[in-house]
């Protein structure tokens, strides 16, 4: 079971990476989460995912979500360079749905999924701390991820 952790958090450390895909489509497997977000919203932004935020201060930046928003969760030793995904729709109040690259490991590892939910489980309600949907045990982590909040495109 420890191997399996293992390999899981080696595969979330890259997902921050500005690693580009090898091939233009989605399906290749060689997604970082950087430059599906980019791919995805235009956003001019460079650096690993948890630099987003001082990146993004050129556009409006929030803790509300909105559909097209990226959301941007901070660097911990679990993801040692952040996480950035796509808000692809917001559910309710605490729960939204994104699409994003490289949050799953071994098969999925470089992936892209779309239509994950997240939830918000921070106290104030302010998606300061969020759960993320973990596909290879079909619910979500039992980690709680800090996160920045959002930027808006556009």
């Amino acid at each position: 079971m420890r191997w399996v952790l293992l390999v899981a958090l080696l595969a979330l450390g890259a997902c921050g990476t500005a690693r580009a895909p090898r091939t233009g489509t989605e399906a290749a497997g060689d997604w970082s989460c950087v430059p599906y977000v980019r791919a995805r919203t235009g956003l001019p932004i460079r650096g690993d995912a948890w630099e987003w935020w001082e990146g993004g201060a050129a556009f409006a930046r929030g803790r509300v979500p909105r559909a097209g928003s990226v959301l941007v969760m901070m660097r911990t030793s679990r993801l040692p360079q952040g996480h950035v995904s796509v808000v692809a729709r917001v559910v309710s109040a605490r729960e939204i749905r994104v699409d994003h690259a490289n949050w799953a490991s071994g098969r999925g590892k470089g992936r892209v999924a779309r239509d994950q939910p997240v939830l918000d489980i921070s106290p104030g309600n302010d998606w300061s701390v969020v759960r993320v949907w973990y596909p290879p045990v079909n619910g979500y982590g039992a980690t709680a991820y800090p996160a920045y909040g959002f930027i808006h495109p556009g």
